[in-house]
């Protein structure tokens, strides 16, 4: 990943940079990580984020 910082503007820079990250899905992973997650709450979870994705998938098809 690659953020060009114009006329030193670094502050623009980073929120572009911490943007591109956060809907990369990175610092969800890192809250994910920061402490163990049992197996049956991560199945739970994962379940849980597929059926969010469909229904989102769903409201879009049917509008």
């Amino acid at each position: 990943m690659e953020v060009k910082v114009f006329d030193n503007d670094v502050d623009k820079a980073l929120k572009v940079l911490k943007n591109k990250l956060s809907k990369n899905g990175l610092f969800k992973e890192l809250k994910l990580r920061r402490a163990y997650e049992k197996p049956s709450v991560k199945k739970k979870r994962k379940a849980i984020e597929a059926r969010r994705r469909l229904a989102k998938v769903q409201r879009r098809r049917y509008r």
